[in-house]
């Protein structure tokens, strides 16, 4: 097989795996999507424990549902947040924390974001960036769904910032031994789970 056909079967791997052990959640199926897994509220709330969190003033989150508690939990922090909107459609979309405040809730949903977020081209550094996954390894190589946008967007903001700290919140079925990668692919930093905390 070559790199792709092995990216391919691993998130079939885990998508099944996912769906036998009743953790994928909705929306279902989780096939061709980040999958939102049982716990990404407990992964969200680890996350919120790191000093990397609370020192950040600026967090970037991507549009995923299982990142949906890490958006609001962000704003509920008083953080700027910064969102990719689906597929890079529509750019980037910047909220304030303090325009959507007791609103938080639904800001952090996709219509939350287009209804409060500003689409926006230029924001004020990520102190923290956090992706969704498919799987990743202890080694922080990270596989997504398979279109590319969460290389594009990790692509994009290094290019505009330099380097950066990339998290990603995953279900501990997803933290695999080894994640196939080309060297175009983009690496992350920590790996947050329901039960546990790893630096890359």
């Amino acid at each position: 097989m070559n790199v792709n056909e092995e990216k391919q079967f691993l998130r079939e791997k885990i998508w099944r795996l996912m769906t036998e052990k009743n953790v994928a959640r909705f929306p279902l199926p989780c096939w061709g999507r980040i999958p939102n897994f049982v716990g990404a509220e407990a992964a969200a709330e680890k996350l919120r424990q790191l000093k990397e969190w609370r020192n950040a003033k600026t967090i970037f989150v991507n549009p995923d549902a299982p990142q949906r508690k890490v958006r609001e939990n962000a704003l509920k922090d008083g953080k700027n947040l910064v969102v990719a909107s689906p597929k890079l459609e529509k750019g980037f979309f910047l909220i304030n924390p303090l325009k959507v405040k007791g609103k938080e809730s639904y800001a952090s949903t996709i219509k939350g974001i287009f209804h409060f977020g500003a689409e926006t081209h230029s924001f004020l550094k990520p102190d923290l960036v956090v992706e969704g996954s498919v799987a990743v390894d202890l080694m922080g190589h990270r596989l997504g769904k398979g279109h590319g946008y969460g290389d594009v967007e990790i692509r994009m903001l290094r290019k505009m910032f330099g380097e950066l700290i990339i998290a990603t919140t995953v279900h501990d079925l997803q933290v695999v031994e080894k994640v196939p990668f080309s060297e175009k692919d983009e690496k992350i930093s920590i790996i947050v789970t329901p039960t546990r905390v790893i630096y890359v």
